[in-house]
């Protein structure tokens, strides 16, 4: 069980990567919420999810 966890965990840290990888936000703030992702993982997802830079494309259907 806790390895379908840290799949899914996993996929939707990636998922946030790409999407602000490829927003049109500041280079300075790419690096941070991709660090603040990369260093906690379900703490840096949840902040980007709630309160990272919106985009029109951003669904998760």
């Amino acid at each position: 069980m806790e390895f379908i966890f840290g799949v899914v965990v996993l996929l939707l840290d990636i998922w946030a990567i790409v999407n602000i990888i490829s927003s049109p936000t500041s280079t300075l703030s790419k690096v941070l919420w991709t660090i603040g992702i990369i260093v906690l993982p379900i703490i840096g997802f949840l902040a980007w999810f709630l309160f990272g830079p919106k985009s029109g494309s951003r669904s998760l259907a």
